[in-house]
């Protein structure tokens, strides 16, 4: 367990309410490690598309993370709370903040005729104007949630006050403000990060139901530090993908970010606006341009094939060192659930592709992390085109980035170095760089990432891999086009046509 650098040190706590689990971490202002905690909670899926999580689980996680951090250690030296998490999953609550429903996360796929509707009735002239790029409205947008709620359960859709990303919903619970941040909000807020009020107008009773805007270094109230009673300053904080770039080591234009959690989530920051299709172009904040996207599944294929075979994720990855990668021809596409960036697509699936008599284990668990590589080349290719600039190297971090072996398959099949954080859940030491510059520690968030993140080794692409991977790359996006039809096969569309 990490030590206390020193007695007089004053602490921050960062939070990361991420997809499988609750992340925490307590921190110097220095950036040190003091302690961390997680827990992970369930996700259900009651039917194919739909994804659901209990909003219970986020809050009992950041209640007892706070004991847990603080069992021993005197609180009067935390000095502020900071607060991330994964966005696109929503929770609708009633006035008093009780939940109506399950939170729909981002991995559902639900909405799509909503968000199809949506999206038709939004010129792209529209959307360059909002957003500065073409941004896609897909199944993940609240707007087409929203209508879905209003569509299917007008009754819950009725008692709705506030729609609430994971951070808000426990900034909701903690402090007793409603209250987001114009990055968590993108697909509401445009370039002059206010909320876009003639796409608003498109969904009645929308404008209404979305929480007030605050910076994400603001603090936005004071929260208990559990059993402790003791009440400390809480930041607005921001969505993951920003709270991984600022933990990552991101501060500045022409650098780039690649997380690996249950998603890939991949940036570029550039200079100018300058934008690419599919591609998510942030308004301007803090002097940086960030070009960014997640894709649908990353480690969560590695959790899914697990389940499938038996396998821990660290005996998946065991079994692929056993495979000549030179000597492997299995392709694996994770679209599991369809995907996001950069093809916004919820209709394909995916496939393992290239099998014979003798595949067997070990080349299915190389096959699913390559396949995730994959989609992350898919993804990275199209950011440098948004950014106008390729960096030289990629910060790298989050959990799924432990693994040297599917790191260095990473480099190798983006052609370029990755250099690991030493801390790996980056997307808490992120929410603790916005509390440490919100209470006044840094002036801004490009003060205080050099000082507060440290990187922990790096990984070279091997230049004899790349025939290897340019030629898959080739084959996956081929692979892709050609099995969609398979999804729109069993589509509920579909079926409804056949003859009885």
């Amino acid at each position: 367990m990490p030590e206390e650098s020193c007695a007089e040190e004053t602490w921050v706590i960062g939070f990361d309410i991420g997809s499988t689990a609750v992340k925490a971490g307590l921190f110097g202002v220095d950036g040190t490690v003091v302690d961390h905690w997680s827990r992970s909670y369930p996700t259900q899926r009651p039917r194919p598309g739909l994804v659901e999580q209990d909003p219970q689980h986020w809050l009992n996680g950041v209640y007892d993370a706070i004991d847990a951090l603080l069992k021993g250690r005197d609180p009067a030296r935390v000095a502020a709370v900071g607060m991330c998490s994964q966005v696109n999953t929503e929770v609708f609550v009633d006035a008093e903040g009780a939940p109506l429903f399950p939170a729909i996360t981002w991995q559902d796929v639900r909405a799509a005729p909503q968000a199809d509707a949506l999206n038709a009735r939004i010129s792209a002239e529209d959307k360059l104007a909002w957003w500065g790029a073409d941004m896609p409205i897909g199944a993940s947008h609240v707007m087409a949630k929203m209508q879905w709620m209003a569509d299917n359960h007008p009754d819950l859709w009725a008692r709705t006050r506030y729609v609430l990303s994971p951070k808000d919903y426990c900034l909701l619970k903690l402090t007793g403000q409603a209250v987001t941040d114009p990055i968590s909000a993108f697909g509401q807020v445009g370039l002059d990060l206010a909320y876009i009020e003639p796409l608003l107008q498109l969904m009645p009773g929308a404008a209404e139901r979305l929480p007030a805007l605050r910076f994400f270094t603001d603090i936005v109230g004071e929260m208990s530090l559990g059993s402790c009673g003791r009440l400390v300053p809480v930041v607005t904080g921001t969505m993951d993908a920003w709270g991984n770039l600022f933990g990552c080591g991101v501060f500045a234009p022409g650098q780039g970010m690649y997380v690996s959690g249950t998603s890939e989530i991949l940036a570029v920051v550039g200079a100018a606006r300058i934008g690419a299709p599919g591609i998510v172009t942030f308004a301007t904040v803090e002097d940086l341009v960030v070009n960014a996207g997640p894709t649908q599944s990353g480690a969560d294929s590695l959790r899914w094939w697990g389940e499938t075979v038996g396998k821990s994720p660290v005996e998946l990855v065991e079994m692929a060192q056993q495979v000549d990668r030179a000597n492997s021809n299995v392709l694996f596409l994770p679209q599991l659930e369809g995907e996001r960036a950069p093809i916004w697509n919820s209709n394909i699936r995916g496939s393992f592709i290239g099998l014979d008599s003798r595949t067997a284990g070990p080349e299915f668990a190389l096959a699913v992390l390559e396949g995730v590589a994959m989609s992350a080349r898919h993804l990275f290719e199209a950011l440098t085109e948004a950014a106008g600039c390729r960096p030289e190297y990629l910060l790298y971090g989050g959990g799924g980035a432990r693994s040297d072996l599917w790191s260095q398959i990473r480099a190798d099949a983006l052609g370029i170095p990755l250099h690991r954080f030493e801390y790996g859940d980056v997307g808490c030491l992120g929410a603790a760089i916005m509390a440490a510059v919100g209470l006044g520690a840094f002036p801004d968030i490009k003060s205080a990432v050099p000082k507060m993140t440290q990187v922990e080794a790096v990984f070279e692409p091997d230049p004899a891999q790349k025939p290897r991977y340019d030629a898959m790359f080739d084959a996956y996006l081929r692979a892709m086009e050609a099995l969609e039809p398979i999804a729109l096969f069993n589509s509920k569309e579909h079926r409804e046509k056949m003859p009885s």
